[in-house]
């Protein structure tokens, strides 16, 4: 698959853009015989759909894409990728495409060309693309390629990605980008007081471990933290199998970080950014923790497991308790964690926390510029006590239901010793084909924060 640009080509085939109100005006432009093949092939400009117009001795001499209308186009993103999907190989390149779209409709369609063929031989779209005039190609090339990784790491199954082959991924990351990593693995995190880590991951085959990764040496810190559970069978609480059958995605936090992480270091953005993510797996074996256990976690709160399926937030406490250690100037963490996310905003939209006013205006704005919706909840006190169980100082899974993902957010709060911080309750998974999204992992909120990072930094 091919997620670059390709190189200005003068036989390149112009793709008109064209908007279903703009059709008429854009034939009144054109020869005799274009306007009647078009006419005659009952392209309307509708969006999504596409049109080629043969050249001599069957060449083809130009390619039409339906841009809709407004109203059409709000209801979703990357709409060329479409057309860049249905067009036949070879090197496009666009016009009358507005200059506010170019830069979704550019990464769009480096997007389409994505496939996931590590098991099975897959091709994305072949239909290549020369940069349009005013995009920062070599950056969307840079946002392509974390959005890569992230649906590889998330759509691999964990018998290929458990916590080694993830720390491994994380290492070939920090060794492409001379990133300093450390990683501290089974017994040895209680030795050195990572006991919520341990106590999730201790019953799996492969150890649990908390991954260290850093890069940069001047600016402000900047600390990612990921949920890293690289299969969430719910421990001794079993999953159903209707519940289980997705969850190799629930290290979609770690990776969405890990494309983060990518594009932040590509672009050589001036921080000192610092990686977390603690990898387990959530199994069922004799050593597995039990529903009533109360385990003291790194920064002496103590926590009642009263359900061993709320393990993400266990293993992000301890990482957040450390990171919170070196006082960055923000603390982010992205984890799959609560089905009631999903329940509040659906698969599209990423929930997150926070209460710094600054950056979540830098968010917000950032996210309708680049296409990656988010949409804030609240870190509502008065729940508080909801996750206070009364024998120990705190409940990792709160009965009766109600606003699970809130309280699943203060549950981290309480982690972070007043750290400027926000979370987020990433799905990580497109359960249905879109432009430039087929069925599978996808990055959620990963290119909002990229945006918002030097309004928010004060970069």
């Amino acid at each position: 698959m091919s997620l670059t640009f390709a190189s200005a080509d003068p036989a390149a085939i112009p793709c008109h853009v064209i908007s279903s109100g703009d059709l008429d005006d854009w034939l009144m432009g054109q020869e005799s015989s274009i306007q009647v093949w078009v006419r005659g092939a009952g392209f309307t400009g509708a969006l999504g759909t596409t049109c080629l117009v043969p050249g001599v001795q069957g060449s083809i001499a130009m390619a039409l894409a339906g841009y809709g209308t407004e109203d059409a186009r709000v209801r979703g993103r990357f709409h060329l990728a479409a057309a860049a999907a249905a067009l036949p190989e070879g090197t496009y390149t666009l016009v009358g495409l507005p200059e506010d779209r170019a830069d979704e409709e550019a990464l769009g369609w480096l997007l389409s060309g994505y496939a996931f063929g590590r098991y099975r031989a897959q091709s994305g779209a072949s239909a290549r693309l020369i940069a349009p005039k005013g995009v920062d190609a070599a950056r969307l090339e840079v946002i392509a390629a974390a959005e890569a990784l992230i649906r590889d790491l998330i759509n691999t199954p964990a018998s290929d990605m458990g916590p080694d082959a993830l720390e491994a991924a994380c290492r070939d990351l920090a060794e492409s980008h001379g990133a300093e990593i450390s990683v501290i693995t089974g017994t040895e995190l209680l030795q050195k007081n990572f006991p919520l880590i341990h106590a999730v991951g201790r019953s799996a085959a492969e150890a649990p471990r908390l991954i260290d990764m850093r890069w940069g040496k001047v600016g402000p810190k900047l600390t990612l933290v990921g949920k890293g559970v690289c299969f969430d069978s719910g421990g001794l609480n079993l999953k159903p199998d209707t519940s289980m059958g997705l969850m190799k995605k629930d290290m979609g936090g770690a990776a969405t970080v890990l494309g983060l992480a990518h594009m932040i270091i590509a672009l050589d953005l001036p921080v000192q950014l610092r990686v977390l993510i603690p990898a387990v797996e959530n199994a069922v074996s004799a050593g597995a923790m039990r529903p009533s256990d109360i385990i003291t976690a790194r920064n002496g709160l103590t926590v009642e497991i009263t359900n061993t399926d709320a393990e993400g937030r266990l293993v992000l406490a301890d990482a957040l308790s450390l990171g919170a250690e070196d006082t960055p100037d923000l603390m982010i963490s992205m984890a799959t964690l609560t089905g009631a996310a999903r329940v509040a905003v659906g698969q599209d939209i990423a929930p997150y926390f926070a209460d710094d006013g600054a950056f979540v205006t830098a968010l917000e704005e950032a996210a309708l510029r680049v296409a990656d919706p988010v949409w804030r909840l609240p870190f509502h006190a008065p729940y508080e006590a909801m996750i206070e169980p009364g024998i120990a100082d705190l409940d990792n899974a709160p009965k009766g239901g109600f606003a699970g993902c809130i309280t699943a957010a203060l549950f981290l709060r309480r982690f972070t010793a007043g750290t400027r911080y926000a979370h987020f309750d990433v799905y990580g998974w497109n359960p249905t084909a879109a432009p430039a999204r087929p069925k599978g992992g996808v990055g959620m909120a990963a290119r909002a924060l990229l945006e918002a990072f030097p309004k928010a930094l004060g970069l």
